[in-house]
């Protein structure tokens, strides 16, 4: 077992990455479509597979590393331009195969060793697969592509074209089904979840629904060279990893930066996984041939705030908006049909209520039925708190005059109750010389007198001596009495 060397990284990722592994003369040369990382043994330690364009046009070689040493390697007759590992049966223990394109052929290796050789044009194809091949057109000459699902049940193909724009094919239509033009040409595909993220030359990122409806878009501060994605499903975490060529790894999350890793030369392909025994390892493979393995502390966490201006990150989340229903259809087909005179008496309802709003408040004004005085002589302004639990409250009245400079005197309090269940200890009380500004507390206890667990009003009257019509009024509602009345 080889074990991989773990120190703490500080290159300005926030400390969430361990330096495990840093080759700078590895000698290989190779790009994200061509690696991968795979149990190629069956004993739970996953190797680095990879399939090295050499030096020009010789030394192309298919190796195999585990941990920080290279186990195997096999020489390609031709430049490899993708890899994948694959399970080709259901047999016990599940040890994958490794598929590699190089040239016009796919060669198959299983337990590393050569298994299978498909030469493309010398196949006979199936009838079926070359009808269905024949009905995908495309406008435009394919460069990167990422397929999802099964044939029989559901697939989905999203193409980048040299035109510049993106195709997404689908099961049930022989033409694209949807169409995304771009602002340059694509230089990275990536599915994430449900979306697609795709990078462009005019150094941007920009994110897709799987029909074609774009999301988002932020742009980085250099070229893109590789991109990947990074699953790791015990934390529910999925985000893209994408290389530039300022020698950096940015890691983003919907258009969201989470973390940057900056490394010795430019990264040409990275990939995300499961490598040793470590589920978080980054392994990275430089514009020099160098290689690197960086591990995702345990410990580390993302900040997802978006560092760009602009609108915050929930306005883009889709609302779960209920399915419309049949009432729902038929009062919007009434509405639609009725709108005039719906809004005529919903204008004649508003003018009533607000001239009937108008009249009590006019009232309240003539008749000194509201706590605040409308008179320009008198400003004046009252309100109550009631303490207690009962049968004795204690009613606290504050007054206050209003006027800019000018005191009040000679005024009186006065309460109007139902003496069958009330009593109050002082029903008429003088009110002192009232100061601008300043709030005057008058007291005084109100007694509950019956039983039956029943509550009333009770009203405050602010009074002037000399006029009958009291100045101000204010209702107090009580509280119902929770003691037992007293005799």
């Amino acid at each position: 077992h080889v074990c991989l060397l773990l120190k703490s990284s500080a290159c300005g990722d926030g400390g969430k990455w361990l330096d495990a592994h840093y080759d700078p003369v590895a000698g290989l040369y190779t790009f994200s479509s061509c690696v991968d990382l795979a149990d190629l043994s069956g004993d739970g330690e996953s190797r680095l597979v990879a399939g090295d364009l050499g030096c020009g046009a010789s030394a192309m070689k298919l190796k195999v590393y585990r941990g920080t040493a290279l186990m195997s390697e096999s020489a390609l007759l031709d430049l490899p331009s993708g890899l994948v590992a694959f399970f080709m049966d259901l047999h016990q223990p599940r040890i994958p195969a490794v598929a590699v394109a190089s040239g016009p052929c796919i060669y198959v290796y299983k337990n590393l060793r050569p298994y299978f050789k498909f030469t493309l044009p010398g196949l006979e194809v199936n009838a079926l697969e070359q009808d269905v091949w024949q009905q995908m057109s495309l406008p435009s000459v394919p460069t990167l592509m990422d397929v999802t699902g099964q044939f029989d049940v559901e697939f989905r193909i999203t193409v980048a074209c040299r035109n510049g724009n993106i195709y997404i094919l689908r099961r049930e239509s022989d033409k694209p089904k949807y169409c995304i033009e771009l602002s340059s040409h694509p230089v990275g595909l990536v599915r994430v979840a449900k979306n697609v993220v795709v990078g462009c030359t005019d150094e941007s990122l920009q994110g897709f629904t799987q029909k074609g409806k774009k999301l988002w878009r932020t742009l980085v501060p250099a070229p893109i060279t590789t991109m990947a994605s990074m699953d790791l499903p015990t934390r529910g975490f999925q985000a893209v990893l994408v290389g530039l060529a300022n020698c950096e790894v940015h890691l983003y999350r919907d258009k969201n930066l989470l973390s940057s890793i900056k490394t010795p030369d430019a990264v040409t392909s990275v990939c995300f996984g499961r490598y040793g025994r470590e589920d978080g390892a980054l392994i990275m493979t430089t514009r020099g041939g160098g290689l690197m393995v960086k591990i995702l502390k345990r410990t580390a966490t993302f900040d997802e705030r978006d560092s760009a201006p602009g609108p915050p990150p929930a306005q883009s989340v889709r609302l779960n908006v209920p399915k419309k229903t049949k009432l729902y259809v038929d009062q919007t087909l009434r509405e639609r049909e009725n709108g005039t005179a719906m809004h005529r008496a919903f204008q004649m309802d508003l003018s009533r209520m607000r001239l009937a709003a108008a009249k009590a408040y006019v009232k309240a004004l003539e008749s000194s039925m509201a706590p605040v005085s409308s008179s320009a002589a008198e400003p004046l302004k009252v309100n109550a708190v009631v303490q207690g639990l009962g049968p004795s409250f204690k009613l606290t009245l504050n007054i206050q005059n209003t006027a800019a400079a000018r005191p009040v005197l000679n005024l009186a309090v006065s309460f109007l109750y139902d003496e069958k269940l009330y009593r109050v200890r002082t029903p008429y009380l003088r009110v002192p010389l009232l100061v601008p500004g300043l709030v005057y507390p008058l007291q005084t206890f109100v007694e509950c007198t019956s039983d039956k667990g029943v509550s009333d009003i009770i009203k405050v009257f602010v009074l002037r001596e000399g006029r009958s019509a009291p100045l101000l009024t204010a209702h107090i509602n009580m509280p119902v009495s929770e003691g037992l009345p007293l005799a």
